[in-house]
């Protein structure tokens, strides 16, 4: 489906609107890391990669910023609006300035590698996901960006199953829709 680095980066951006923007998680309300908590949160959310800078504050802002704009591309996506999804990335890869350019790995062969206006950990990472969004939405793998369908859940995924047919953020939330219906079923 996606190549490795493409992977990561949609895993990343997964993990930074789940974990950076406000909204409900497993059936209750979620409230992202506030600014004690922000910097440690992004550091954790990232990758560990050897040449990565320290986070800082308005770093993990502009994080968090990206991330509330990589929502409105799965929201939009989910909802089947792909013209908006597609201009949300748009401005996105605008305003990171995302370029690919071809990094080596020692040890690896070269690999397409995106980056952004400034080599800073912030900018870098919010414009591959950019990148990444795109190559997701400009193909047929657009469906594979999803939002949870269980209730009071807006958490996001990227559906890697064989059959496209994933449907929520997590097993909990799937468990605890099926025990929903289930629970449903045995009232009747």
């Amino acid at each position: 489906m996606f190549d490795s680095h493409v992977a990561t980066l949609l895993s990343v951006a997964v993990s930074l609107v789940n974990d950076l923007t406000d909204g409900s998680r497993g059936g209750k309300p979620y409230v992202a890391p506030g600014d004690e908590q922000l910097i440690s949160a992004v550091t954790q959310l990232l990758p560990s990669v050897s040449d990565l800078q320290e986070i800082d504050h308005a770093q993990a802002l502009s994080l968090a910023t990206a991330a509330q704009q990589m929502r409105l591309v799965f929201v939009a996506v989910d909802d089947e609006r792909l013209d908006d999804a597609a201009e949300a990335v748009n401005a996105l890869l605008r305003a990171t300035g995302t370029r690919p350019q071809l990094d080596r790995v020692p040890g690896e062969p070269w690999q397409v590698h995106f980056h952004g206006y400034d080599d800073s950990d912030a900018v870098g990472w919010s414009a591959g996901c950019a990148a990444a969004l795109a190559l997701a939405i400009g193909s047929d793998l657009a469906g594979r960006l999803g939002v949870c369908g269980a209730p009071r859940c807006d958490r996001v995924y990227v559906d890697g199953s064989r059959n496209s047919a994933r449907q929520f953020c997590s097993l909990a939330c799937q468990n605890r829709v099926k025990a929903a219906a289930y629970r449903a079923r045995g009232s009747h």
